[in-house]
Parts: C-alpha cells; sequence; structure tokens
C-alpha cells in the first residue's frame, strides 16, 4: 500500500481551517457553546447549531490494530514477523515520557487542557494564517486519533472509499470529527487516548506505532529513548513519506530540530539539552533494524515458510484460509514453534561438511529431525541457501524445502530405497512372522536378478516379470529374518512382500503415515512397495520411522508449540495428531530386527555407541538417491543424500574431500545421521528400547512333521497341510532316490505359515574312506644304540570330500 495512501499530513491546513471556520460559524457552532460554552450562546441560531450538531452520529470505535505477529524457535528467539503492516502494539508505561512529551509538544501543547477541540488553537493557526505567517494546524491529538482511527477501520474492513473519505479535506468531515472528538474525550482517559494516537500512527518507512518506529530506526524500545531520538519520532507523524530519516535525512534533521525548538520554547527542555541535541547528526542517530517482515528474511526461510504453510491449515486461527492469513498478518499473534535452534545449528553443520553447500558434484542433501510420541519437528536442514527464484542446484540455490511435502514448500520428494522394508517387517510380525524365524528368499547376485512372474506378483504387480537383484550373491534357501534385514537382501524381501500381498504392505506404510509428496499413498507396485521406488521426503519418513520409536504411535509432524493472542491470551490448539497405528509389542520386535542393521548391517556407520539406537539404509537403482532412517527412544531423523534435479549415478564422486566409490546408504547417509544424532542426543538420558515378548521373538511355533524319503509332491502336500508353506532350498548327499527329501529346514517346529526348505537328495553316497595300515616296526624292549628303521614309504589313502549342496 503506498503510504500517501495515509493520513500522512494532518490538513492541507490553509483550505482546511478555512472550511472548517465557515462552516462553523455558518452552522453557529462556535457561538454555540460547543467551542466556548462559558459564553452561554442565546437565540434561534444557536439552537439551531446545537441541534444540527447533536444530531450528528458520536459513537465511536476503533476495531483492533493490524499489528505484526511473531514466529518464534523453542527458546524464545524471533524467526520472523509475518505483517500486513510492521506494528507492534505498546502500553503507554512503555514508552519513554520524553517521547510522550515530544509528541504532545510538536502535535497538541495543550493536550491536557483542553476537551477534545482546541478553541485557542483554532483561533491561533485562522489568525497565522490568515495574516500570511506559518501554516498551522488545528486539530487537536485527539481529533487526529479520531481521524487516523476512522481510516484505519475503514481498510480493516477493505473499504477503500471509506478510507479516503476519513481524511478528505471537507468542512462536513472535520464537523464530523470534531463530534467524535468531544464523545471520546468522555469515554476515554487522555492517557490511553495518547496511547493509542502513538501506536496508530505512521512514522515513515513502513513502520506504524511508536515501537515498531524507534526498534526500526534505532534497534531499541520505545522504553529506552533519549531526547533526540524522540524528537526525530515525533516530527515524522507531520509528513513521514517526506521526512523519514533512512531515505530523507537533511529533511528528517530539520523537522526533529523544529521539535527541539518547540520542547524548547514551551520549557519542556534546558538550554544545554537543547543544543546538545540539535548537534546530533540524522544520520550517526541511525542503527537501522529491518523487521523480518517474511520468510525470506528469516535466518530459517524453509522452516519459517513451513510453519506459515502449517498455520493456513489450522481451523483455530479462522474457518477459512484468507481469514487465517488476515489473523496471521495482522493479529499481533506470537507464534512459538518446536524449533530448536542449537539443534538446528548443529545438523546443518553436520550436513554441510560432509556435503557442502553449492558441490561441484550437484548432489544435495537434507535431513529432519521430530520427537516421538509428539511429532515437534526439532530441526530441517538441507546443502542449499534460499532464494525466491528458481535457482540451480549447481550453484546451491534453491526456494524448494527438501524436507517437506509440496503443500508446506516442497515437492514430491525422492524415491526412498530399501528403507520401505521397514514396513514389511511390520506387516509380517503382525500376522505371526518371529523375529528369529526364516523367510524366503531366491537366489540373485549384483548381475544375475532373480524373476517373479506375474502370477507370483499377485494384485498390485504387472504383466512382465519382475528382476531382482542383490548387492551380493545369496538367497536361493529361506533366510533368516534378521540376518535379511542387517544384509538388506531384496530378494528375501521382494518374496516376503509376495507373501504378505504388496496392496496390505502398502496399506501398513498408510497406516504409518507414509507417502508421497502430493499427499498421496505409495504406489501399488512390488518395487515401489518393497524397494522404495515410490517417493517420500525426509519430514514424512522421520515422523513414520517415529511410529516405531513410539511403539506403536504414529504422531503427525507439528511445528507449533503455542499460539497466543495480542492480549496475552493463549488461544487453544489442538496440538499433535497422535494415534496408535500399529501393536506395541510388533514395535518394539520390528525395533529389534533394525538394531541389527547397525550392529552388524549396511548401519554400521549410524552407531551410536553405548547409546541403543535402530534404523534402516536406503539406496535406490543405480545409487541415484540414499538414505538412513533412524531413531532413539527420544528422537527420529531421516537423512537423505542424493540427485535432486539432473538425475545420475553417484559413483566416483568426491565431497569435502572424501572420494566415494559408490554411495550407498551406508557410506554417507548413516555417517552423516550418527553425527546428527550424536549431536542432537547430547545431554539426553541414555535409553533402551523395550523388549519384545516372547511370541513376537520366537512366533507361534508348531512340530514340523517328518517328511523324510518322500518326493517333492508328497513331502509338500504334507507340509501344506501342517500349515507351511514350501520351498526347494537345496541338495544334500544321502541313500534316498535322487531327488527324495532328505531333510527340511528349519525342522522340528517352525512358525506356523513359515517357509519350509526341502533338501533334496543326490541319490549318492561317498564312498567311506580306507583305513591307514601302519607298518612302522615297533621298538626292540632292549636298548640299542643303532637308529630306528625309516618308515614304510607306503602312499597314505586319499580323502574324498562329498559334494557340496547347490546354491
Amino acid at each position: 500500500m503506498a503510504m500517501h495512501g495515509r493520513a500522512t499530513n494532518l490538513g492541507n491546513v490553509v483550505s482546511l481551517l478555512g472550511a472548517f471556520v465557515a462552516t462553523a460559524m455558518v452552522m453557529g457552532l462556535l457561538a454555540a457553546g460547543l467551542l466556548i460554552p462559558a459564553v452561554g450562546a442565546t437565540g434561534s441560531a444557536a439552537t439551531a447549531s446545537v441541534t444540527a450538531f447533536d444530531d450528528l452520529p458520536g459513537e465511536f470505535t476503533a476495531s483492533a490494530l493490524s499489528q505484526q505477529s511473531q514466529i518464534l524457535d523453542s527458546q524464545g528467539k524471533v524467526l520472523a514477523t509475518p505483517q500486513e503492516e510492521n506494528r507492534i502494539i505498546v502500553n503507554l508505561k512503555n514508552v519513554a515520557p520524553i517521547m510522550q512529551k515530544a509528541q504532545i509538544a510538536i502535535e497538541d501543547s495543550r493536550f491536557y487542557e483542553h476537551g477534545g477541540v482546541d478553541p485557542r488553537g483554532i483561533a491561533r493557526a485562522a489568525v497565522s494564517n490568515a495574516q500570511g505567517g506559518d501554516t498551522q494546524g488545528a486539530s487537536t491529538l485527539t481529533q487526529q486519533y479520531v481521524k487516523l482511527t476512522l481510516q484505519e477501520n475503514a481498510l480493516r474492513n477493505n473499504d477503500e472509499e471509506a478510507a479516503k473519505a476519513a481524511v478528505r479535506v471537507s468542512a462536513a468531515r472535520k464537523v464530523q470529527e470534531i463530534k467524535y472528538a468531544v464523545t471520546l474525550e468522555k469515554e476515554m482517559t487522555k492517557d490511553q487516548i495518547l496511547q493509542g494516537y502513538l501506536n496508530l500512527a505512521y512514522y515513515g518507512d513502513l513502520a506504524y506505532g511508536v515501537e515498531a518506529a524507534s526498534q526500526h530506526y534505532f534497534s531499541i524500545s520505545a522504553k529506552q529513548l533519549n531526547l533526540p531520538q524522540a524528537a526525530l519520532l515525533a516530527g515524522l507523524v507531520q509528513n513521514p513519506s517526506r521526512t523519514d530519516p533512512v531515505n530523507n535525512p537533511e529533511r528528517a534533521q530539520a523537522r526533529r530540530d523544529v521539535v527541539l525548538d518547540r520542547m524548547h520554547d514551551l520549557g519542556i527542555i534546558n538550554d544545554k539539552d537543547w543544543k546538545s541535541a540539535k548537534a546530533i547528526p540524522v544520520k550517526k542517530m541511525l542503527k537501522v533494524k529491518n523487521p523480518l517482515s517474511n520468510c525470506a528474511a528469516s535466518r530459517e526461510p524453509y522452516f519459517c515458510n513451513y510453519v506459515m504453510a502449517y498455520l493456513k491449515t489450522m481451523p483455530e486461527l479462522g474457518k477459512t484460509v484468507p481469514e487465517r492469513i488476515k489473523n496471521i498478518t495482522q493479529g499481533g499473534l506470537t507464534i512459538q514453534t518446536t524449533l530448536n535452534p542449537t539443534t538446528q545449528e548443529m545438523a546443518r553443520k553436520q550436513l554441510t561438511k560432509r556435503v557442502p553447500v553449492g558441490n561441484d558434484e550437484g548432489i544435495g542433501a537434507a535431513a529432519a529431525i521430530v520427537q516421538p510420541g509428539t511429532g515437534k519437528v526439532v530441526a530441517m536442514v538441507q546443502n542449499t541457501t534460499y532464494t525466491t527464484g528458481k535457482g540451480s542446484q549447481t550453484k546451491g540455490l534453491t526456494g524448494l524445502n527438501w524436507n517437506v511435502d509440496r503443500e508446506y514448500g516442497g515437492e514430491n520428494g525422492f524415491q526412498f530405497g530399501s528403507t520401505a522394508k521397514m514396513y514389511a517387517i511390520v506387516e509380517a510380525l503382525k500376522r505371526g512372522q518371529a523375529v528369529n524365524g526364516t523367510i524366503p528368499s531366491k537366489f540373485a547376485t549384483t548381475k544375475q536378478p532373480a524373476l517373479y512372474s506375474p502370477q507370483e506378483q499377485g494384485r498390485c504387480g504387472s504383466q512382465q516379470a519382475w528382476p531382482v537383484r542383490n548387492d551380493e550373491t545369496i538367497g536361493g534357501r529361506p533366510i533368516p529374518l534378521k540376518t535379511a534385514t542387517a544384509k538388506s537382501v531384496n530378494t528375501a524381501f521382494a518374496s516376503l512382500v509376495l507373501k504378505l500381498g504388496t496392496q496390505n504392505v502398502r496399506n501398513m506404510m498408510t497406516t504409518m503415515g507414509l507417502h508421497n509428496g502430493y499427499g498421496d499413498p505409495v504406489e501399488c507396485t512390488p518395487a515401489a512397495v518393497t524397494l522404495g521406488a515410490g517417493t517420500a521426503t525426509p519430514l514424512t519418513l522421520a515422523s513414520s520411522y517415529a511410529t516405531l520409536a513410539a511403539n506403536g504411535k504414529y504422531c503427525k509432524p507439528n511445528p507449533i508449540l503455542s499460539i497466543t493472542t495480542n492480549d496475552k491470551k493463549a488461544l487453544k490448539i489442538k496440538g499433535s495428531d497422535c494415534k496408535q497405528v500399529i501393536d506395541p509389542d510388533v514395535a518394539k520386535g520390528t525395533t529389534e530386527l533394525l538394531t541389527g542393521v547397525i550392529e552388524n548391517g549396511t548401519g554400521r556407520g549410524a552407531s551410536l555407541g553405548s547409546r541403543p539406537a535402530a534404523g534402516k539404509t536406503g539406496t535406490t537403482d543405480e545409487h541415484k538417491q540414499s538414505w538412513f532412517v533412524g531413531y532413539t527412544p527420544q528422537l527420529s531423523t531421516a537423512v537423505w543424500v542424493g540427485t535432486p534435479y539432473t538425475q545420475f549415478r553417484m559413483k566416483n564422486v568426491s565431497l569435502a574431500g572424501v572420494y566415494y566409490g559408490e554411495v550407498f546408504g551406508g557410506t554417507i547417509s548413516a555417517p552423516t545421521w550418527q553425527a546428527i544424532m550424536e549431536g542432537a542426543s547430547k545431554g539426553m538420558p541414555i535409553r533402551d528400547f523395550d523388549e519384545p515378548s516372547d511370541k513376537i521373538q520366537n512366533g507361534d511355533k508348531v512340530a514340523v512333521p517328518f517328511v523324510g524319503g518322500l518326493t517333492i509332491d508328497e513331502a509338500t502336500a504334507r507340509l501344506k497341510d501342517a500349515g507351511f508353506k514350501v520351498q526347494v532350498a537345496g541338495n544334500a548327499n544321502s541313500g534316498y532316490g535322487r531327488g527324495r527329501v532328505v531333510y527340511t529346514s528349519p525342522n522340528g517346529t517352525a512358525l506356523r505359515g513359515d517357509t519350509i526348505g526341502l533338501y533334496l537328495s543326490t541319490g549318492y553316497v561317498p564312498q567311506a574312506p580306507r583305513p591307514r595300515v601302519d607298518n612302522t616296526p615297533k621298538p626292540s624292549s632292549s636298548s640299542s644304540s643303532k637308529p630306528a628303521p625309516k618308515p614304510s614309504s607306503t602312499p597314505k589313502p586319499k580323502k574324498t570330500n562329498p559334494p557340496k549342496p547347490n546354491g
């Protein structure tokens, strides 16, 4: 809004006074006892004038002033001041007395003596103007307050015409203003009127009210203002657009000196103070501090934009988005957020230490930390510099917040790789799979994939075979779930997901808060659900994994601690949206499996030493994105390192002086997670995870039928009748006919519904080795000095090894 649209000049004095005096005389108001009530006017003209004046509206209401809100971090430090106007409401007791005196001196020196209208001032102004002297205004400070309030009310109601009418130069408007002023003086004290005026007046350079002006021009509160500072501010309200000291220091100094002269003439200041104040150049007085009026000016612009977007979703701030925005930018709210500035700075340092801002490789990185059980967002950082332009990753510039969904200033997220395997574990344990049990696994290497047919893929599968590779040569037989989790065996989890049903595992993802950056569920395909070919953001994954740390309670991420209104009342807000979504015992069992990833698996680089931690690495196809998502009982953190724009294989890259042949989740994301979590956990007590029950650990076990000597079909039928699934696991030497079952793994007992591996006979029994013949002669019983005879040179029989099983 252009500043000249405000009441920046309290009158085109010549025309205003002429119009006012003429109108007052015509209506007989001056003689009717309004301005000189002690005279006691008589006659029909006077009576008519009084009646006309009494018929004017006198009810005057001031709407709440538009004032800046504040967004604070968890320690109370200002992150931003969202505002339509840079105004901070202040109590009169918090305005320096010298500022009060300066404003009264230059605007209305008889303020505490008149009743809202000053006849002496009107007469003085009329005489001065008629004689061609300096133009003088006749409006009292109360009248000015009325005019500014009428204008403010109109602007709050988006009534531009009424706002113009409030400051229009006309006799009718002036008379109405007088009526309001007289009425107001009966309803408010002088101090209340002065306080309202000081909060309402415009002081130039986008500063409304004395507190905002004091902080803007001098970086101090209004309570700390000294004489020259007070005189400078007091002089601005007459014509702030022309005399503000930032843009017009010479005019500002001249106007300041006029105020000082007036204060000296009135005896408010002595000669010494008057001369000393005038000797100070205005330019040397200034210590300008611009308000953090928008998130671009914040020290945490990405988080600030996230908070602003989140506030727009809160029904507590209004029924509609426009109403919420109005309350945020005009309501003077104090919004305290969950952001821990110490943790935030530490996390940024650790992240950019390993993946520098604007690195030559064009690799991006981001990390989000949440508190399990509450959803509070503790920190979110990325290796970029904020810009409102499109930016380019090679320059380390972007306005996108990689940590959050599109709704909050991000995009669609990134493929999350094997961090997806956690959800299959949860679904499996929910269905009775034991932590210490086994799961099926097809054989595959880094180059030779296992193929899953369309029939195996089920309802969410494709019409083509699904090839799945492993990061090492493994599979072909049931594998312990602990091993499959620690080593992140792709074929084991592919087989597990297809056994559980891809749609069922995808539903578990949704239940635990996982979605893409558009808020939609992960695509229902085996690749997306099993190997993380879908997309998600770090904040989403950190919050989802926090469900396990909170023993099954999922909480939506929440950046708001509290909201206080401008009159210091706490706004009742809903708070964290938490829900128990999985059985606590299942969550504990999943945590036990994920601790193995750090203790002896792909995430060893994430170890926190004596502090228990659990998590999962993630590396996407062709190493384009890498992750580590993990947690302690107190914190959950997701770290992403990848290619945000140009999709390329992160191979043979150097970051911060470290060479990476290929970037895996365990090579860079896990150590970065470790450094961030060590810093974030500093000072927190070391807490153990809760132990899962024996049923979760070892499952609901039943006897495995003995099927030795049976054909594959016979053994499969018997095992299926007992409730098991069957997989040929390998070969074994035995006297059974070739292809007959020799033994099973597991045997004895196994989990109900588990996959039993069959080992089939080779039909070959290795020949037993012949016993060794010892031809060495026994020594004589009599002593002899002759040397013992040499042993026979008969060769030893060769030892025969049985052939190894296949796979």
